[in-house]
């Protein structure tokens, strides 16, 4: 988000420059700087010890693609707490080993997109109320129904550090 007034006092920003940083939004009156703000989250592959990943089907997002975990980190929350709560909100199951896997930007929705491979052993699910399904799907066979692999899509590029993990690709 880009601010156009203070949040505090209420006056339409001026652009001051700001260091290397260059122009950005600033409050005369308050004396404040308004750097741009963005959403983040944590998208979590989970994956037991069959090689087996498990996708979610949430048709407010789609009626035909699967997705992973994933949810907003709330304030006072880390990335890696957001994703473990994430997983056992939503699938029911616990993480046993949850490994970093880097940043991605999910420009439609100005989101910063914090992902993970979260290993556990597999187990039945219990679904929240956001997830209209769950399954264990082979590595190998998850692309049939996952999103689509384009700009913006942070699954593609953790699925395919999770089958180099497993030596299945290079």
């Amino acid at each position: 988000m880009r601010y156009i007034f203070c949040p505090l006092c209420g006056i339409k920003l001026i652009d001051k420059t700001a260091g290397d940083d260059g122009e950005v939004p600033f409050c005369k009156q308050c004396n404040k700087y308004w750097f741009d703000t963005f959403s983040s989250c944590s998208i979590v592959l989970v994956a037991n010890q069959y090689n087996e990943i498990a996708l979610l089907r949430q048709l407010y997002m789609s009626d035909s693609f699967s997705s992973f975990v994933s949810g907003y980190i709330t304030p006072g929350e880390n990335a890696e707490e957001t994703a473990i709560r994430e997983v056992k909100e939503e699938l029911g199951i616990d993480i046993e080993k949850l490994e970093y896997a880097g940043t991605y930007w999910f420009n439609s929705k100005d989101i910063l997109m914090h992902g993970f491979i979260g290993f556990t052993s597999k187990c039945d699910f219990t679904l929240s109320s956001e997830v209209d399904s769950a399954e264990w799907v082979p590595a190998l066979k998850a692309p049939e129904t996952m999103f689509p692999d384009r700009a913006g899509n942070a699954m593609y590029p953790i699925y395919r550090k999770y089958l180099k993990m497993l030596g299945l690709s290079d």
